[in-house]
């Protein structure tokens, strides 16, 4: 089946993020080949995608995928994170491809998995990680893309990422419109730029999936919020937030949250659809490991520890339904006035966002150091500007605060974020604390708040925690009256007798 032409490229897995990302890459003029465990489907796609300005050349076998790559080859994976991508390798590597071909997994791997699959190939090809992020309308049109891996390697594929990556403006940094089919962007700045060596593109964009989760969660809190509290409807609240898409909160999120509310259940007339939804959320374990990668570093990512648990809790729908015949919450009536309350909700959401964000480059922060790469965050918070799920307006300020600063140790302390959440923190506490009076669960906007107040403040009550610890476990403690460093246990059965000093700052 293979044809007369030789391919630039080859892409190996046709579910749709496949087809879609082969697609994309036909449409810029790249000739790509294309092969699938299923050979109908290798037939039926190329049958069906005849007039791309790049060629599609069908394979049939890895060995004719192989033999029509131009060298060195560059090759795509789009199978399932896992073994699979293991399986793809090894089959690729009997079929001849040789070390200076460069093969590329573009699924959801876990970055350790790309540290390790590195080494383990050396010498057999290069292999290299990327995220690529936007779901299949952005592997069509424009995704954000986050390789990772031999920079040299990189040198390879940058003109094929910078292609077909989602381009936005180079001066207000707004995504440009998705080109029709055959017709690609021209101009613009396109969302994908070089993470560093090994896992740090899996790395990066398994950070991205955490702060998808945490921004999700913080907008179906402020939907409760609203639809609880002043009893609205859905039509009403898409609205509401298709008004809040034209300020500071515009983002893809929030532009597709406008479009569900106000869509009809196609089943049922006069009935909105995100009513006859369940109220159970699935996973699939990116936004999970980040939460765990944060346990592992010791970063406090709580608020996006807690947009897991809450999905793990709306997973227990048959539970939830029982305990409400016997747990009551709180009998409460909003009289307020309405316009105050969207405002108050609009301003809590925004400084929540700021402490997403702001726990995602702190994780970033800590896992530079830890897998020694150097990331520049400000280039992450610019291709994350357009092709991603989180593309939003907000991402301009963060590029901009990692231009003024690029060791800037928490997006918090940047002045304009730093200014932001000075002024819109009344809001956000009148909020949580009018969602605890109410009785609506809103643990991400809470929890975001909490590492708010905790990060902003100078004493915590560690100092009686960590006593407990020394009392009952000998874990010693500091004082603030001594330089840091030296450490100190006391006797607490007879506190009459004088602290030990077990360490000294000078000691070895």
């Amino acid at each position: 089946m293979t044809g007369q032409a030789k391919a630039d490229v080859g892409l190996i897995g046709l579910a749709v993020m496949g087809q879609n990302l082969a697609l994309n890459i036909a449409d810029h003029g790249f000739n790509i080949a294309v092969f699938n465990r299923t050979t109908e489907r290798t037939h039926e796609f190329v049958n069906r995608f005849t007039a791309t300005p790049g060629a599609l050349i069908g394979c049939d076998t890895l060995d004719d995928f192989v033999q029509t790559l131009i060298p060195p080859r560059k090759i795509l994976l789009m199978v399932q994170a896992g073994n699979a991508v293991d399986a793809v390798v090894e089959q690729l590597v009997e079929a001849g491809i040789t070390p200076e071909d460069l093969v590329v997994d573009c699924g959801n791997s876990r970055w350790t998995d790309t540290i390790r699959r590195e080494r383990a190939y050396a010498g057999r090809c290069i292999f290299m990680g990327s995220g690529v992020s936007g779901g299949e309308v952005g592997a069509r049109f424009g995704p954000s893309l986050m390789p990772g891996g031999d920079p040299q390697a990189w040198e390879h594929l940058q003109p094929i990422w910078s292609a077909i990556a989602a381009k936005v403006d180079s001066e207000t940094g707004a995504p440009i419109e998705t080109a029709k089919p055959g017709q690609p962007v021209v101009g613009g700045e396109p969302c994908t730029a070089y993470m560093g060596p090994n896992g740090a593109g899996h790395y990066v964009k398994m950070i991205h999936n955490g702060i998808e989760y945490i921004d999700m969660q913080l907008i179906s809190e402020a939907y409760a919020l609203l639809r609880q509290l002043l009893h609205a409807a859905p039509d009403e609240l898409s609205r509401i937030f298709a008004q809040w898409n034209e300020g500071d909160l515009d983002s893809y999120l929030i532009e597709i949250t406008a479009d569900i509310l106000q869509q009809r259940d196609p089943e049922q007339s006069g009935a909105f659809l995100v009513d006859r939804i369940l109220d159970t959320a699935s996973q699939k374990g990116t936004g999970q490991w980040t939460s765990l990668n944060a346990l592992d570093m010791g970063v406090p990512a709580n608020a996006m520890a807690e947009a897991v648990f809450a999905r793990f809790l709306s997973a227990l729908k048959t539970e939830r339904v029982e305990a409400s015949r016997y747990l009551k919450g709180p009998d409460y009536r909003y009289s307020d006035d309405k316009d105050d309350l969207m405002h108050a909700v609009r301003e809590s959401l925004y400084c929540a966002k700021i402490c997403a964000y702001a726990q995602g480059f702190q994780l970033m922060r800590a896992a530079q150091d830890e897998y020694d790469w150097n990331l520049d965050f400000a280039a992450i918070a610019r291709i994350w500007r357009g092709g991603c799920i989180i593309r939003a307006r907000f991402l301009q300020k963060i590029t901009d605060a990692y231009t003024r600063d690029r060791d800037l140790v928490n997006l918090l302390l940047d002045p304009y974020f730093s200014e932001q959440l000075q002024r819109g923190q009344g809001h956000w506490r009148r909020v949580v604390g009018l969602a605890a009076q109410a009785g609506i669960a809103a643990p991400a906007m809470m929890s975001a708040l909490a590492y708010y107040d905790g990060y902003r403040s100078a004493s915590l009550p560690a100092n009686l925690l960590q006593a407990q610890r020394d009392y009952f476990g000998a874990h010693t403690y500091e004082r603030t009256d001594h330089p840091r460093g030296t450490i100190f246990h006391l006797d607490w059965s007879n506190p009459k007798r004088p602290q030990q000093v077990l360490a000294t700052p000078g000691d070895a």
